[in-house]
Parts: structure tokens; sequence; C-alpha cells
């Protein structure tokens, strides 16, 4: 069975989505709404960039101030906010990493060990399949074969959390004829990949504020300790 080494940092690139509409926010920029005195994105951007190499920022707009942020900024190939599927193809086509590491723009408490847990989850699951067990393991000093496993994501007793997704970029092809074909539910595009999911046990992390209101840290749907 082939021994894979571990993802490294550099070989991921963080991508932060946020090139929706906020029709939930009355059409204003997601990403730049304050929470706890800074933009989500900025929040999402310090939580991010220590698990990756480098980070992109997905948007369809503002693009001085995501920059200003301290990330380049990638845009849809489409002007019709196509949603998370057209965000991470662009985050796929523009990375020069062999992963990206996909995250909302509207989650600012999102796990530090995010990237650990999906790369092991990865390699577990490449390690475990029935093609790598068929094929001879490397012989020392010689690289293992590609791994089979294409993407990750989370899962929580709450439900699926698809677009915390860790992605090969071989994957950018066919999630371009995914798009071309009219297909925008994430969690339909990964099933096709047989992407694997990865429990987290605390829901806190995957907080997400959808709406005006959940900007303030005392919402009722705030979770405890939010500014921390």
């Amino acid at each position: 069975m082939p021994n894979f080494p571990p993802i490294a940092r550099d070989a991921i690139t963080g991508l932060i989505l946020a090139g929706g509409r906020g029709q939930r926010m009355g059409g204003r920029d997601k990403g730049l709404q304050l929470y706890d005195g800074r933009p989500l994105a900025a929040h999402v951007l310090a939580r991010l960039a220590p698990q990756v190499g480098a980070v992109l920022i997905s948007a369809n707009r503002n693009h001085a101030a995501y920059s200003a942020l301290g990330a380049d900024v990638v845009s849809d190939e489409t002007q019709d906010f196509a949603g998370p599927l057209a965000g991470m193809l662009s985050g796929l086509r523009a990375a020069k990493t062999e992963y990206v590491l996909t995250a909302p723009c509207d989650s600012p408490l999102l796990p530090d060990d995010l990237a650990l847990r999906l790369t092991a989850a990865l390699i577990e699951s490449a390690q475990s399949s029935p093609t790598a067990s068929a094929n001879p393991s490397h012989s020392a000093g010689m690289a293992p074969p590609p791994l089979t496993v294409t993407a990750a994501y989370a899962v929580t007793s709450e439900g699926p959390h698809p677009v915390f997704a860790l992605l090969h970029r071989s994957l950018a092809d066919d999630l371009a004829a995914t798009l071309a074909a009219g297909e925008h539910r994430v969690r339909a595009w990964l099933a096709r990949h047989k992407a694997v999911q990865v429990h987290f046990g605390d829901e806190r992390p995957f907080y997400n504020a959808n709406t005006l209101d959940d900007l303030h840290t005392d919402t009722p749907r705030a979770p405890r300790n939010s500014g921390q």
C-alpha cells in the first residue's frame, strides 16, 4: 500500500469565497460587513492564512477593498453571480498549488485546524482505497503515486458544510463543465467525485453571518464567546 506523505502547507492555496450577491443582507457585499470591529473577510483571512501557503479572495465587486485586506483577488469567469462553485473554479484556475482550501467569507470563526484535518482525511482515504491497495508500494527514494481521492469537506452533527472544502486543482476542468451544464449545487458536484466527509465535533467554528442581525455578537444565533 502506498505511503503518501503529508500534504505540505505550501502545497495549499486558501480561497475565501466572497463573490455572492449578499441578498439576505440587502445586497450588501457580505465579506466587507463589520463583525466584532473588522470585516468578515478579514476574520476569515486571519484564521485561514496560517494554515496555507497563500490566500486568494474570490470577489465580484469591490476588488480594491478586498485587496486591501492583504490577498490577491480573483473573479468569476462570468458576471452572473453563479454561486460558490463559480468562485471555486476561479480559485482552482488561479492557484499555483496542487490544492485549494475553500471557506466562505461569512464564517469568522472557522476551524484553525481545517487544513490539517481535511488533508489528513484525504490521505487516509487514498491509502485505504481499492485503487491504492491494488498498486504496489513505491520503492524507497521514489515519489508515491498521485492521490486518487481529490476532494474532502467538513460535516458536523448539524449537517454538511461543503464550502469548507479541500480540492485538487485537477478538478477545474470538470467543474467548468459542470457549471456549463447548469449544475450549481456544491454537494452534488462533490458527490460525483466521492469527496471525503470529515466530521468536526463542534458546530461553533462553522457559524455564518447570513443577515445583518447575525453581524452582532450578541444575536441569539451567535455562538458563545464569538468575539474570541
